[in-house]
Order: structure tokens, then C-alpha cells, then sequence
């Protein structure tokens, strides 16, 4: 039986493949990253889809799966997040399909024969000889259960499974079981809820409702709450107590059942309807066709050389696809006001995706940004700020600075219609202006009254480092857009905070190199050492110095100078100034001696995001050719197709963007309007754009020992700059790169790319 239906499938699949116009999602593996520290999830999604069913063997990881083989998988849940660090977040209304032991609430399987494509998962469950499948559509799930035995089996739905479960009243980054419902409505549908709080954001309660139909009427059930069954028993009520039903099936002819399950923010008859309008049918492969016709749409956007290895494809079609998993679509599912208008969540964290994942979906899918930067501002009129990272309906935590400011700024300059700048402003004054007060974590920027007191953050309040260099940047797109909508006075303001880095920028030397940002009390005093541990009554103190690391050593995680950096890595960040940064450094000569340090001595940390753009450095200083040996080594040293293939957490596709971009030979300075340029890996890149204009990078004479761009022709026309505005890609046209073995000593070695700092 199982080998017809593999061969049924096999068939559809290349028929399938045949039929969609380009083939680009056959080279999406959804298993890059799911070893190491990727962290990703690896189940069918639609683009940004709300369901995200898969499976789950690990109750602390954070997309509820771990690679390992002895780890039996427990259930498979409807939704999970991507490529996420810290602790877990959903992992709601868990369902598992087992023969046997039907007096346990708890069930796992090892596993065998993992299958995983793009919209497709499935799997053996070893114990009892079951095979799973699924696939999906944007809020509702298909499942397909293949049973060994037609005796008796069942198919369990538990509403008090979750992720990151512990005994912790209160504990931090922990999710807490809040309370769960079911009720049995027939003989082959099963509708509920279950209601958690906490998680990483530490947000509020969050209530996942789910309809679930099948295809076969099951011959018996129990409902069970408290740990205790109830035979027939069709209704559970919620009274603060985990809760399910577990279905059985006696003498299946086919062995074969089909379930469809959909879910909702807002109800389970809002559940229901999302099944009838998206898989109002029974078959599996038509859906599954579906699912990667969404993402082939998305996914031809960028086509490449007939020369591309499959490898290398495979690296950047991936690396797509993960950042299109975040955030998460809930438009007309949102449970806390109207919902006639766009709202998005799991924004988890824009500290990590606003760097190079939302300017990679501003450049192919713009209209999805539009929307994405409406439901921030619907999210700041209704909950009063910002989102920094957003979960579960609710906003936290905040990491460093007030970040969805660049969002705004880079949609703003890059032109992006249909969205209430003005509104974007006030949204953006909100963060600059007032104190969050409460739970700093949250929204808003903590250790504002310092910032707008002092012109920095002081070691009063953690993360006081980073924070006032984000600070700054913030401050910077607020100005930006205060100057596009003609509000001077707020431009002027902003414009001139946007300097506040420098505050904490100390002549010291380190390693050769000179200028560092570094911890300044509330009094203007430097601050030399730290308070790390009390030992045998002693105080013990250690020297804060450019290389210093307070966390996890002597502070918690959160509490230290800086945020997952040193200051090496930290005061390279300084994105819309980078002509100051080297005139206080002291001048291009010893900024590229800092850059080959920095780089040469390990000090950059390829897995942390505010490392993002130092390796793109060397074009101030008018050497695009070290840009470009820095990014393909990092890239050739630390990405590959395998499943370990992403060097650090994946957080929502960003460690993903940043490879994508690199492999198209581009960069965004988010933000702002331009993009660098580098050599790209692929002898030819067409951008077939939202607007029907295509942008086309060729490489000419690319290879491995040409690697450094000679001179490059825009329409036929001399381009000079190592750097291209985001205007001149919408427009259109082909983009000759020529190719040597040798840096080039003309092209980009004049005209730099902005600082706000330039004479002009």
C-alpha cells in the first residue's frame, strides 16, 4: 500500500514541478538550520502563514524540534516560531496519532523516514508503525495519518500541551498554562481552545482556538480534564485545567484518515469558517500544490544563470523562504480591536529583522511591507507604542533601541505608498519622547530620562551601551522623516541627538586601535571596572575594557553594558555616520587597520546581529574590494546547504537575509535609501519587481578567480559608486558588472557612500 501511495506522490510532485511556469521551491529545504543554532522551524508554512503545524520532541526548543533521533517526538502542534533564541514561545493544541495505550494521557514515538519539503512534512512514527503528513494553507492545516494496524487506534487532541512547560510559577521566558476547552460537536469534528501566557515576551495571556474535521467518522471517544478520562462525555468546560479528547478508530478499511484542522485568535467557529474558505476539499496533493505555488510566486522574483550550482540556489531559494515565516499574518484574527485592517505579529525581534529582513521584503514583495508597517501603526493607535518584538498579541521585549523606527524610515525613503507617515511620526516621537515607565523591557526605550538628560544612557540602567548608540540611529530615522514631511522642527532636534554615540566614545586604546564606546556613569564619569561577585565576603571587581563580556559572567543575560556584544563589535555601529566613525578613529588608514583586527583577531561574531554591516565597512574608506573578500569569506567559512548550515540562530530569517542579500551582490544600510554593492555569486540576477519592471546584475567573466568588480555599466552608462539607490532598481534596467582578478584602483574608490557627516 505505502509504496503506491509514494509513487502517487512522487508523480504529483513532478507533474506539479512541470506545470508552475518556474521551479524555483524545489531548491527550499526547510532542514538548513535545523541543526547547530539555526533554531528553525521546520513544518509547511505559507508565506508569513498563521499556521504552523509540525512536530514537536523537545519541550524547551524554540521551534519544538531537535534533530537528534532519540528524542521521540510527543505531538505535532499548529503553531511555532522561526529560527527564535531565548525561550520558547506557542506550541498550542497538540495532536498525535498512536495505537494502544489508550488509559495515558502522554504519548511519543521515535521516529524514521523524515521527509521534509517546502509544504510538506512527514514521518514514521516507529512505535506503532504510523505515518504522518501534512501540508497547509495560511490558518488552516491537512493532515493525512497513515495507520498499521485496523484494530483499534486513535488520534489524541491535547489542549495542555505547550512549549517550555515548567513547575516555575512566574518563570521567566516560561510559558504558564492559563486554562483549555473542548467539546466533542460529532462523530468527525472536535472544536476547543487552549489559553497560555508568558513565553519569551512575557506577554499576556494568548487564547489559540482550532476546528477540527475528518474524513471518517471515529467509532468511540473520551474527553478528559485534570489528568482523568471521561468515556463519551462530549463537553470539557474550561475551569483552569488542561483538558482533550482522545477519537477512536476500530476497523479502518482504507487505514487512512484525513484531518483538517484550522485555528483562530478569535474563535473556534472563526476556526471552522478558515477551513471551509481555504481547503474546502480532501485532497491533500492539491493542497500541497497550492501551498508552493504561493511560495513559487514569491520565489520567482529572483532568477539566476543557468550556470547557478543547485548548492548555491539552494542557499539563497532558502534562505528566502525563512525570512518570509515572520512575521505572522493574522489580518481579520485579531482578538483586540477591529479587524478591517492589516495586523501582523510575531515581530520577534525587529533589534534582529530590521537590519536586512525587511529591507529584503521591501525590494520583492513591497506591498507585503506596506501592509507589515500598517499593522505596526495600528498596533502603536491601539496599544500606545511600538512594537520591538511582538508575540502572542502583545508587545516585549525590547533588546536595545526603539527599532521599528528604521522599519518606518526605510519604507520612507524607499517610497513605499499607502502608508500614514505622518502617523509614523507621531508614533515615532511617542518612543523618543516619553519614558515606557513600568517594565522597561517591554516597548518604548528604557533609560530615557538619562538619554534625553545626559545625551546618553548611564550605567543606572542596563543595556546602557547599545541602547544609546540605537538611541542615536533611532533618532536619526526620526529626523529622516521629520525632514521628508516638512516638520523642521522635530528634524532639527532628532538630527542633532542623532550625534549622542559620541557621548560614550572614549580615546582608549585596545588592541592597536583607538576610540571605543564605552560605560559612563550619571555623574560624566567613566566607569573602569565592574561589580562581577561577592566571594567569601569580598566584593570582587573586574576592568571594563573593549573586549570585556559582564554577561553571563558577573550580570544576568539582560543586565549588562552592552547586548550580546562587546564593545569591538558595538562601536563599529554607527550606521548612518560611518565618515565620523573614522575621523574618530583616526582617519582611513587606521579604520582599515581596525576593520583587519577586528576580523583578523575573531573579534566579529558571525551569529549576532549588530556585526551585520562591519563587514561592508571598507567602502568608506573607499576599498569595496576588502568588503567583498571579508563577506565571501565569511560566507564560504560559516553557510552552507547542510542542516548546520546557518552559523547562529536563524531569529525570524535575519542570519537568512543577510545571506540572501550578500549572494544577489547587494546590502541595504537600513534605513536608508541605497544598497552596497559586492561581487555576487551568480553570473546573472534578475529582480523581476512588484511593479513589472526587471532589474537585471550581470557578472561578466565571474569566477572564482575573478572575484573583484572592475567597473560596472548602468543602462550603458558608467556607474561609478560602489553603492546603488533603491530608486534606480525600480526603474529598472541591466546592471553590467565587469569581473578581473585584480582590486580595482578607480571604481568605488571615490564617491562614498552617505554619512550624515559629508560636506555637501
Amino acid at each position: 500500500m505505502k509504496k503506491i501511495k509514494y509513487s502517487v506522490i512522487i508523480s504529483f510532485t513532478l507533474l506539479t514541478h512541470f506545470l508552475v511556469s518556474a521551479q524555483n521551491h524545489q531548491f527550499v529545504d526547510p532542514m538548513i538550520g535545523s541543526q547547530g543554532l539555526g533554531n528553525v522551524f521546520i513544518g509547511p508554512s505559507c508565506p508569513y502563514g498563521m499556521i504552523k503545524p509540525g512536530p514537536d520532541n523537545s519541550v524547551h526548543a524554540n521551534s519544538g524540534y531537535s534533530a537528534e533521533l532519540d528524542k521521540p517526538i510527543y505531538g505535532f502542534s499548529q503553531v511555532h516560531v522561526s529560527g527564535t533564541g531565548g525561550g520558547a514561545k506557542y506550541g498550542n493544541v497538540s495532536v498525535m496519532p498512536f495505537s494502544g495505550d489508550f488509559e495515558s494521557i502522554k504519548q511519543a514515538s521515535l521516529r524514521e523516514n523524515e521527509k521534509v519539503s517546502l509544504g510538506y512534512y512527514k514521518v514514521d512514527l516507529k512505535k506503532w508503525n504510523i505515518e504522518t503528513e501534512i501540508t497547509t494553507s495560511n490558518k488552516s492545516a491537512f493532515y493525512r495519518f497513515q495507520f498499521d494496524s485496523s484494530t483499534k487506534n486513535a488520534i489524541k487532541i491535547d489542549l495542555g500541551r505547550y512549549l517550555d512547560e515548567t513547575d516555575i510559577i512566574d518563570g521567566r521566558e516560561t510559558q504558564q498554562f492559563v486554562g483549555s476547552q473542548v467539546e466533542v460537536v460529532s462523530n468527525t469534528e472536535v472544536r476547543g481552545y487552549t489559553k497560555i501566557r508568558g513565553g519569551w515576551n512575557n506577554g499576556s495571556a494568548y487564547t489559540v482556538y482550532f476546528s477540527a474535521v475528518f474524513d471518517q467518522p471515529f467509532t468511540g471517544f473520551s474527553t478528559w480534564k485534570d489528568k482523568m478520562f471521561y468515556p463519551n462525555q462530549e463537553t470539557q468546560v474550561d475551569n483552569g485545567t488542561k483538558t482533550g479528547a482522545m477519537l477512536f478508530y476500530e476497523g479502518l478499511e482504507n487505514k487512512t484518515v484525513n484531518m483538517k484542522i484550522g485555528i483562530s485568535f478569535i474563535s473556534s467557529l472563526k476556526a471552522k469558517q478558515n477551513i471551509d474558505l481555504e481547503i474546502p476539499h480532501w485532497e491533500f496533493e492539491k493542497e500541497l500544490a497550492e501551498t508552493q505555488q504561493k511560495w513559487e510566486d514569491l520565489l520567482k522574483r529572483v532568477e539566476f544563470d543557468k550556470e547557478a550550482s543547485v548548492e548555491q540556489k539552494t542557499m539563497f531559494y532558502t534562505g528566502l523562504y525563512h525570512t518570509m515565516l515572520m512575521p505572522v499574518d493574522r489580518t481579520g484574527e485579531n482578538p483586540l480591536w477591529e479587524n478591517n485592517t492589516p495586523y501582523y505579529d510575531d515581530f520577534y525581534a525587529i533589534w534582529d529583522t530590521y537590519r536586512s529582513s525587511s529591507p529584503l521584503i521591501t525590494l520583492l514583495n513591497p506591498s507585503r511591507e506596506v501592509d507589515i508597517v500598517n499593522a505596526m501603526l495600528q498596533i502603536y493607535k491601539r496599544d500606545g507604542y511600538l512594537p520591538d518584538a511582538r508575540s502572542g498579541n502583545s508587545n516585549g521585549r525590547t533588546q536595545g533601541g526603539s527599532n521599528a523606527e528604521v522599519v518606518i524610515a526605510d519604507a520612507f525613503v524607499k517610497g513605499l505608498e499607502g502608508i500614514n507617515y505622518k502617523l509614523g511620526l507621531d508614533a515615532m516621537l511617542k518612543d523618543a519622547m516619553f519614558p515606557p515607565g513600568g517594565n522597561e523591557e517591554k516597548e518604548g526605550r528604557g533609560g530615557l530620562v538619562d538619554y534625553n538628560r545626559l545625551g546618553y544612557v548611564s550605567t543606572n540602567y542596563v543595556r546602557s551601551g547599545n541602547r544609546t548608540l540605537e538611541y542615536a540611529y533611532d533618532d536619526y530615522c526620526l529626523a529622516i522623516v521629520a525632514k521628508g514631511i516638512k516638520r523642521k522642527g522635530e528634524y532639527w532636534r532628532f538630527i542633532k541627538q542623532s550625534d549622542n554615540w559620541q557621548n560614550l566614545w572614549r580615546d582608549i586604546e585596545d588592541n592597536g586601535s583607538r576610540g571605543f564606546i564605552m560605560p559612563k556613569d550619571a555623574n560624566g564619569k567613566w566607569v573602569d571596572s565592574i561589580q562581577c561577585a561577592a566571594t567569601n565576603g569580598k566584593i570582587n571587581y573586574i576592568p571594563y575594557t573593549p573586549l570585556a563580556q559582564d554577561w553571563p559572567n558577573c550580570v544576568c543575560w539582560w543586565c549588562g553594558f552592552f547586548y550580546e556584544a562587546s564593545s569591538w563589535e558595538y562601536s563599529l555601529s554607527v550606521p548612518h555616520d560611518v565618515a565620523m566613525l573614522i575621523q574618530k578613529t583616526g582617519g582611513k588608514e587606521a579604520f582599515q587597520k581596525r576593520l583587519d583586527t577586528f576580523f583578523d583577531q575573531g573579534f566579529y561574531n558571525v551569529a549576532n546581529e549588530p556585526s551585520f554591516l562591519s563587514p561592508n565597512l571598507y567602502h568608506w574608506i573607499g576599498r569595496p574590494d576588502l568588503s567583498n573578500d571579508r563577506i565571501h569569506q565569511i560566507i564560504d567559512e560559516n553557510y552552507n546547504s547542510s542542516r548546520n548550515g546557518i552559523p547562529g540562530n536563524d531569529d525570524s530569517g535575519s542570519m537568512s537575509s543577510w545571506l540572501a542579500f550578500h549572494m544577489m551582490g547587494l546590502y541595504p544600510n537600513a534605513g536608508q535609501s541605497y544598497y552596497l554593492i559586492n561581487a555576487p555569486y551568480f553570473k546573472q540576477t534578475i529582480i523581476h519587481q512588484e511593479n513589472g519592471n526587471d532589474f537585471t546584475i550581470k557578472a561578466r567573466n565571474l569566477s572564482e578567480k575573478n572575484k573583484y568588480i572592475k567597473k560596472i555599466m548602468l543602462n550603458g552608462k558608467p556607474f561609478d559608486n560602489a553603492f546603488i539607490e533603491h530608486k534606480d532598481i525600480l526603474e529598472g534596467g541591466v546592471f553590467e558588472l565587469e569581473m578581473t582578478d585584480k582590486p580595482s584602483k578607480t571604481w568605488g574608490t571615490k564617491q562614498l557612500p552617505p554619512s550624515k557627516s559629508d560636506k555637501k
